[in-house]
């Protein structure tokens, strides 16, 4: 048996079609035999199949169409055997057309020929009782043949417009979604060219006051040297204070380096390579340098076997990695928690690559900064200034990757940036466009 169409092709519980339908079988119910009741209960159970026919489907996704037409064929075989002396020539024989309609409205036209066929089978199954009491000329033989094939007739003309209104909806709904996918990629295309003008404009901001501010940081850090040189001894307050300028001067120069790589052109030299092996320098690196600090923090690895090689410029990626690993410390700091680094093939909407995790357990980002949290001066930290993801996001896309961040594998705590990183055709194929 043919499976009737996808629930959201089905029509509504109850619409206005069915009171008129209710209008119509009133009618037949006042017309001749009128005091055949018989007759009168059986239109009153079609209407109540009719009006039921929309809960009944949406009761039995399945089956309850096939329900519906079997109960209606049925109603219909007995009004006929009903109205007439002979069932055969009955002159409701017109209502084989209402379970013909609804197949025709719910299955495909093969399951609307196999329905069509049960219920002329019904009708004709008072050809035999005919014959045992009378003689049937070929003129009412063709009159037979002629109401079945216009029971087939109808069959096909409502199934043809029903399919074919199947799919101008499915086009409908295809060109919507893809409407929707491609003023969602622009919408994204647009935030990102925003950024990247903001991105260059303070770039060059940072890079003019940066070579500014270098030149007295270097006159105040001297003069602090030599005050605590010559104050050594005799004033240790004025020594202690000279420290803290010294101290202080070499944070702020730090500071300025950090702008000054910000506002600096990226030249990426990308030469494929395993990203696997970068990305573990990356993280001995950090926990050499902070061994004592991280030593509650659990490490796992997580490296899909023989990746692809992928273009990199192996400083700047490892400098990328470097800073989410350190991220991912700082945000677990004084507690237990557990770093993961995965790498595995994936695909993007265009380009096949690697994709690159790197999960902490921490606190979390809020999800109203997620789409800022790569912009300049946003930061979660309470001393941090904002310019490591952005000089991340920078470096990303100069390998002409993306990155993204998402909650953490508990959803309730923890952040977790995705890297992609195209294949070397992908790669080659944006640098020349």
């Amino acid at each position: 048996m043919s499976v009737p169409v996808a629930a959201e092709q089905r029509r509504p519980a109850l619409n206005w079609m069915d009171f008129l339908w209710l209008i119509f079988l009133a009618g037949l119910a006042v017309l001749p035999p009128v005091r055949e009741y018989h007759k009168q209960l059986i239109l009153l159970a079609i209407g109540v199949v009719q009006v039921s026919e929309g809960w009944l489907v949406a009761r039995f996704p399945r089956r309850g169409a096939s329900y519906s037409v079997a109960l209606k064929t049925a109603l219909a075989t007995l009004l006929i055997d009903h109205t007439g002396e002979i069932g055969i020539n009955s002159s409701y024989y017109p209502i084989f057309y209402v379970p013909v309609v609804t197949a025709a409205e719910y299955f495909s036209p093969w399951g609307t020929l196999l329905w069509t066929a049960l219920a002329s089978a019904a009708y004709c199954s008072y050809l035999y009782p005919a014959l045992q009491e009378y003689e049937i000329t070929p003129e009412a033989y063709g009159l037979l043949t002629i109401r079945v094939l216009f029971f087939f007739l109808a069959a096909m003309v409502v199934n043809r417009f029903v399919v074919e209104n199947r799919r101008q909806m499915k086009r409908y709904q295809e060109l919507a979604e893809t409407l929707a996918e491609t003023n969602r990629r622009l919408e994204q295309a647009q935030e990102e060219a925003r950024r990247s003008e903001r991105l260059a404009a303070l770039g060059q901001m940072s890079a003019g006051l940066a070579h500014e501010i270098r030149n007295p940081l270097g006159v105040i850090k001297g003069s602090a040297e030599i005050l605590h040189q010559k104050l050594a001894d005799s004033n240790p307050l004025a020594t202690e204070l000279a420290g803290y300028i010294s101290s202080e001067t070499n944070r702020l120069s730090a500071l300025v380096s950090r702008f000054l790589d910000f506002a600096r052109p990226l030249h990426v030299d990308l030469v494929p390579q395993e990203i696997t092996a970068v990305l573990e320098r990356a993280l001995q690196f950090v926990t050499l340098a902070h061994k004592e600090e991280h030593s509650r923090v659990r490490v796992e690895k997580h490296f899909e076997p023989n990746l692809p090689l992928v273009p990199l410029d192996e400083s700047l990626c490892e400098q990328a990695f470097v800073n989410l690993i350190q991220n991912a410390y700082d945000a677990m700091a004084n507690s237990e928690g557990t770093l993961r680094l995965s790498a595995a093939t994936a695909k993007s909407e265009e380009h096949d690559g690697v994709e690159v995790r790197i999960e902490d357990t921490g606190p979390g980002i809020p999800e109203e900064l997620r789409e800022q949290i790569f912009n300049p001066f946003v930061t979660t930290k309470k001393t941090g200034v904002g310019l490591g993801l952005s000089i991340v996001s920078r470096i990303i896309d100069g390998h002409h990757g993306t990155i993204r961040v998402e909650s953490g594998q508990n959803e309730r705590h923890g952040a977790s940036f995705v890297l992609f990183f195209p294949s070397p055709a992908e790669t080659a194929t944006e640098a020349a466009s």
